[in-house]
């Protein structure tokens, strides 16, 4: 069969090879253009049949299809199954499971030696791979076969609603030197949805993790501004500029915004630089599987279709820009009281305001003081000084609502909700008659101390307590329309998870999930040594060991008192604790002290600083511009700071202080 367009009749899964001359089609015949930057955004012939597979997955197949294929040689496509967005998950499971224990069968027989008097399924088998293909590679493939539900539905979907902010996102991506082909970036994280929401907690359309939000955004129970395109823009071009500071090329910078930088700076000291084949074909990190073996290869495939989507999507119309008019909030403002005084219901508001969080809306909380709200010109006939001057003053409070409850989300954790909270878990523990403090879920509502203790009658019934404001807020949520929530659970499967292995959420997956832009080591190496980093200290390693600080003072030959520096290694004995526990121990700490310091302040900028005679490093952080050594030694991994020779260039984060909206 020939392809002659994007949009001829589906491909046979019965005729033997149809997989291979599928993606093979897709890379010759369809003459699809380079791209505008090929020296940026390499794509070396290694890796077209990847793009190439990803490039169907966008724009062949839709949601209610897939595919199963190899998950390490993406030229082999073994079938398409068609399961309508109808079917429950738990049935699409089965109906996975059971042709993928068929394949698993027949490429068995096949590495047994088998190559004559083969069936007709074994015949179409075998021609998906090379003629010369080995009994062991096909061993191999019986237990690589992945089934990749089809996107192009939902990638229409968000190249149509792009257009609302693409001038944007390709001016703050050019604003801070980052290439503007990053445009295309949202559609592989979000299917550019200010609603999409991750299985663990990356929110908005660039898929912030609530760590590295809090960075550049500020990220709270009132605002998120991860859910705000036009922030989050420009924090994901900060983001990046960053990443690629540190890795120096484009391919691992991308790579780094789904796996993390320690991770691939650990990928590129093994396997060099710029080795972009060798790395996503051989490198074995713990955590680096399916989903950042392809982010970079699903990039480029989502920048081709973007770049060409006429040819991909004729006729698509893109969404139109909106004009706004802003208008900072003299004081905090209940939303009733606004949409009244503007005549629009609380969804209009909504629709155009996706930094405030649910508590706002369901009245537990102000729309904060100096927030800049954002209005459809067309919908708005008067200035700004105007409208604040025509309101009563009444409506105005100098500070904001106390805050009653916390309602989870996904990645809270007790720990985290207290100090967000300046509270204590003991205290949560006790107000919520809980359990296990370990054992929250998202939607649950944690009641905190400003709503005083329990109601006697309501002791059994925590989480059903406070059940008016739950009612409230899953009303106020329910009126607004799409994209602002409603596509929440739709999109789930369009965000990375899409690319994810079956075994993404083990511990070892959610600790490098935690720190994705700390390009520190925090893993132990196979000779049981690991790099001190800033803050750390012998005693923090012999709780997260469960040993005492002498046992590492003796297996390390350091006296009594003797500090360890930053930047050497030290030995670990893991008699007590195996590495991924330590390891699970030490980020969770470090994410706590880093959540810590981002809830004060945001990196606004970079700024670099060439060192004279007799400066120091360390002197420069603290007293001139006002870092932590541990925040500018991400900014300069490789630096030594305890010998910075003169003319050496040190990048410091420009840090302002976070607006404090509770």
């Amino acid at each position: 069969m020939t392809i002659k367009t994007r949009y001829s009749s589906r491909v046979s899964e019965t005729r033997p090879g149809w997989g291979r001359r599928l993606l093979i089609g897709l890379m010759t015949s369809l003459a699809v253009p380079a791209f505008a930057n090929d020296d940026v955004f390499p794509l070396p012939p290694e890796l077209e049949p990847d793009v190439a597979f990803w490039e169907s997955v966008f724009t062949r197949y839709d949601s209610g299809e897939g595919v199963l294929h190899d998950n390490r040689n993406l030229a082999v496509v073994y079938e398409r199954l068609e399961i309508p967005a109808s079917v429950g998950r738990r049935e699409r499971q089965r109906r996975v499971a059971e042709r993928r224990r068929a394949l698993r069968a027949v490429l068995l027989r096949l590495a047994e030696g088998k190559r004559e008097d083969l069936s007709a399924e074994e015949a179409r088998v075998l021609a998906l791979w090379p003629a010369d293909v080995g009994n062991a590679t096909l061993e191999a493939a019986a237990g690589q076969i992945r089934y990749q539900q089809g996107l192009s539905d939902r990638f229409r979907d968000g190249l149509q609603r792009s257009g609302r902010w693409r001038a944007h996102v390709e001016a703050e991506l050019e604003a801070v030197g980052v290439p503007v082909e990053l445009v295309a970036l949202p559609h592989v994280e979000s299917s550019y949805n200010p609603a999409a929401r991750s299985h663990v907690g990356a929110s908005g359309i660039w898929q912030f993790t609530r760590s590295t939000g809090r960075r550049f955004l500020t990220v709270d129970h009132i605002l998120d501004e991860r859910n705000d395109p036009w922030r989050a823009t420009t924090a994901a071009g900060r983001l990046l500029a960053y990443n690629h500071s540190i890795t120096g090329n484009w391919p691992m910078a991308i790579t780094a915004y789904n796996h993390g930088l320690s991770g691939v700076r650990r990928a590129m000291r093994r396997h060099g630089d710029t080795a972009l084949v060798e790395i996503l074909r051989n490198y074995r990190g713990r955590t680096f599987g399916f989903a950042s073996r392809n982010f970079y290869p699903a990039f480029l495939a989502a920048s081709r279709v973007d770049q060409n989507r006429e040819e991909y999507f004729p006729g698509l119309k893109l969404d139109a820009p909106i004009d706004y008019t802003y208008l900072d909030t003299p004081g905090y403002i209940a939303v009733k009281d606004l949409v009244a005084a503007l005549g629009i219901t609380p969804s209009q508001l909504a629709r155009h305001n996706l930094a405030l969080q649910p508590t706002v809306w369901q009245g537990s909380k102000l729309i904060p003081k100096a927030y800049q709200l954002r209005l459809p010109s067309d919908a708005f006939d008067e200035s700004p000084e105007a409208f604040w001057a025509r309101l009563d003053n009444g409506l105005f409070s100098d500070k904001q609502l106390p805050d009653l409850f916390h309602t989870v989300a996904r990645g809270d954790t007790l720990s985290e909700i207290a100090e967000a909270y300046d509270t204590r878990v003991s205290t949560l523990v006790a107000l919520n008659q809980l359990r296990n403090g370990h054992r929250i879920r998202a939607g649950q509502q944690i009641r905190l101390p400003a709503a005083g203790p329990l109601p006697v009658a309501s002791v059994q019934r925590t989480e059903s307590e406070p059940a008016v404001n739950a009612a409230v807020e899953a009303a106020v949520i329910a009126s607004l329309t799409p994209p602002v929530f409603e596509t929440q659970a739709t999109l789930g499967e369009a965000q990375p998870a899409n690319l994810s292995d079956d075994t993404d959420t083990t511990t070892a997956s959610s600790a490098q999930t935690a720190l994705l832009s700390d390009p520190s080591d925090y893993s132990v190496a196979d000779d049981a040594t690991i790099e001190v980093q800033p803050l750390e200290t012998l005693g923090h390693y012999a709780d997260w060991l469960g040993i005492r600080t002498q046992r590492l003072r003796d297996i390390n030959g350091l006296a009594f008192r003797t500090p360890v520096e930053v930047g050497r290694r030290l030995k670990l004995d893991l008699g007590t604790v195996d590495r991924e526990t330590f390891e699970s121990r030490r980020v969770a700490w470090q994410r706590a002290e880093q959540d810590r310091f981002f809830r004060t302040h945001l990196i606004t900028g970079v700024t670099e600083h060439r060192v004279r005679r007799g400066e120091s490093a360390w002197i420069l952080a603290l007293r001139r511009y006002d870092v932590p050594v541990w925040l500018l030694r991400q900014y300069n991994p490789e630096l030594d700071l305890h010998s910075v020779r003169p003319g050496a260039v040190i990048r410091f984060p420009v840090l302002k202080p976070v607006n404090v909206t509770g």
